[in-house]
Formats: C-alpha cells, structure tokens, sequence
C-alpha cells in the first residue's frame, strides 16, 4: 500500500517506514481514564528523561533534524512531529486532546521518539501512498490550516492519487485525517537516515497496541519499506 519512489530511494538509501492497517476502530473524542492514566506516566517519563535545552542534541532527534537539513527545511521552525511533541510536554502545555485514536498514536509517538502519521484509509485515493518530492506548485491543506500552502517542490510528502496527504514526517492533510467516522486507520512510523528499522516496527507496534486497546478493532502485519 506504500511505496517510495526512485528519486526518494537514491537520495536517501536507508529511509525505511513501517505500517500497518487497523480495522474495526471506534473514535470518540473523549480519551477515557485509562488512557489519560498512561498519558500521565507517559508526560512523567519525558520529563524524567529530557530536557529542553539539551534535546536538540538527543540522537533520534538528531536524526530527524539532520534529515531536515538535508531537504532544505529549517527544524527550529517546522519541527519534526515526535520531537515537538516532547517540546510541548516539557514546557508545561498540555497533551493534545483530540480523540481516543489520536490521543493513542500520539502517546505511541511521545514514547518512542519516533513521528507517526495515521490516516483514514477510507478517506485514501487509489491503492497505492507514495513517498516521493513534492512537485513545485502543488497545493496541501493541512489538518488546522485555514489556507493551502503552496509546496515548493523540495518537500518529502506521502501522496495518494489525488495528491499529497502528509508533508514528510510532521503534518498530515485535513482529508485523509482520523473522525469519528473512522473505521479503517493505517499507521505509519515516519523513519529518517540513521533510524534503525527495528525502532520504527517497534513504534508501529506500540502505536497499534494503544489503538486496539482504546478503540478496539484488528491488526494488521507490520510492513517495511
């Protein structure tokens, strides 16, 4: 269901994602106790073990920072989105509360240092995402975003057949997003130059066992590509 395309494969040969399909979920925007309870724990374990002043530094953020670099994107101002999760937390403000699902997957995230993207996959175009450039003029509208941007060409985006739905690896577009109205939710564990492949199954992996414990349905296998 997701490929990366040439171009991608030859400027950065050792980008891996994993993913998976989840079936059967149920989304409701309020979180439950349980859930809210590990999210606690989770906030507690990021304190505990990050800091704001030295996380720039912290290999897995390192990795992703890099990579950015490398597109031409500044990450002090669009922030991978695992890494701004942490920020977020160590700096006081709240965890997003958002729904049972993404609550679940952005947990998985904050634990595993690793960026997710989950979308509808009902909402999909066509068979196939692929990871690939952005072509110079295409538009995205992001989830929150009041306008379209514009893409200059030089981004990374997930892309179905009707066009970009997730800019590589921090935001996802308004169409493809998780409501209430969910059934099928595909996963993606976002990697980068220097991330091992077991890291990503692993954030996959807790990504669904939050998912199917909060908002039920069925897992699939974890794929690599």
């Amino acid at each position: 269901m997701i490929t990366i395309s040439g171009e991608v494969r030859a400027a950065f040969p050792t980008l891996r994602l994993a993913f998976l399909l989840i079936s059967g979920v149920q989304v409701e925007r309020s979180r439950g106790p349980e859930l809210q309870a590990l999210i606690e724990e989770g906030i507690k374990w990021a304190r505990d073990n990050f800091q704001l002043a030295t996380l720039k530094d912290v290999p897995i953020f390192r990795a992703y920072r890099d990579f950015f670099w490398r597109l031409g994107i500044d990450p002090t101002k669009e922030r991978p989105s695992a890494e701004a999760l942490v920020r977020r937390v160590l700096s006081g403000k709240p965890f997003p509360a958002v729904s049972n699902l993404v609550d679940a997957y952005n947990l998985a995230s904050l634990r595993s240092c690793v960026p997710i993207a989950t979308f509808d996959a009902d909402a999909v175009v066509g068979q196939r995402i692929e990871l690939r450039f952005a072509r110079r003029g295409e538009q995205f509208l992001g989830i929150g975003m009041a306008r379209p941007r514009v893409l200059s060409g030089k981004e990374l985006v997930m892309a179905d057949a009707e066009g970009p739905i997730a800019i590589y690896p921090y935001r996802d577009a308004d169409r493809t997003k998780i409501t209430e109205r969910t059934r099928r939710a595909l996963v993606v564990a976002c990697g980068a130059p220097g991330v091992d492949k077991r890291r990503l199954i692993e954030a996959a992996r807790l990504a669904a066992d939050y998912i199917t414990r909060f908002c039920g349905g069925e897992a699939g296998e974890i794929e690599v590509v």
